[in-house]
């Protein structure tokens, strides 16, 4: 796993008295692009792609008309997966939808300070075209591990849990026939300290994008070099922000 941006890769932040570098999944590169997956669509809205973020819309501030916002706008009810692998979250349907709440599910349930907890995961989640991404995310839990001072390899911290809460999603198809998908996670992190109470300093709005390819009847994870290049960059998440809505975030609903 990659930091997402050069900020990530500097910054730290404490979580449970532990310092966690925030990271991301693959390699930066890219443009901005208008596009979203809603409902159960499989392709993305068009967008011509754009070096800057996409201004606000001058008749959306004109004629009484709502200026639409992340936070406005309805959120997206997420799936729930119907089965489980090794800890892997499975059982997601071939659409928009499934692809959304597939990567949700990942990105919750991943045991990022477990090694060979996430080494199950991966196995039963990652594409059999990208094999080499389940040593290198392994690698990065271990770098992980030693940048807190922890051993390599081994468990989280006795005593101490982690809950990640994946807050919106932007969701793009990488393939006219939407069975290769990017999709943007803005999401919060929390821990529970060995004695009990809350996280004093959470890891709050970060962002990370995994690419979802449908495969074998499910949504697996890839980082294969043609998906790769295709990948596109959003502007920031901001639940208040017409320019993020435009540009596809979408609020998730963890109720359903």
């Amino acid at each position: 796993m990659d930091t997402h941006d050069r900020k990530a890769r500097r910054a730290q932040a404490r979580l449970v008295g532990i310092a966690v570098f925030t990271v991301g999944i693959l390699t930066a590169g890219g443009y901005l692009a208008v596009s979203v997956l809603t409902d159960d669509s499989t392709t993305p809205v068009g967008g011509r792609p754009s070096a800057h973020p996409p201004a606000p819309s001058a008749s959306a501030a004109t004629g009484g008309q709502i200026r639409m916002t992340p936070g406005k706008a309805r959120a997206v009810p997420l799936l729930k997966p119907t089965k489980s692998q090794e800890g892997a979250p499975l059982g997601f349907p071939k659409n928009g939808m499934g692809a959304i709440s597939a990567a949700v599910a990942y990105w919750e349930e991943y045991a990022w300070l477990d090694d060979a907890m996430a080494r199950r995961q991966l196995q039963v989640l990652v594409s059999p075209d990208s094999p080499q991404t389940i040593d290198k995310q392994v690698s990065e839990v271990r770098r992980i591990r030693e940048g807190v001072g922890l051993p390599p390899s081994g468990p989280a911290p006795a005593g101490v849990t982690f809950t990640t809460v994946v807050k919106a999603v932007r969701g793009t198809s990488l393939t006219k026939d939407g069975s290769v998908v990017q999709i943007w996670l803005e999401y919060d992190r929390y821990g529970t300290k060995p004695a009990g109470g809350g996280d004093d300093d959470p890891l709050k709005d970060q962002a990370i994008d995994v690419i979802m390819k449908w495969q074998n009847g499910e949504w697996r994870l890839t980082e294969e070099p043609q998906y790769v290049q295709l990948r596109t960059f959003p502007v920031t998440y901001d639940p208040n922000s017409v320019p993020a809505r435009k540009d596809g975030w979408l609020r998730v609903d963890h109720a359903h």
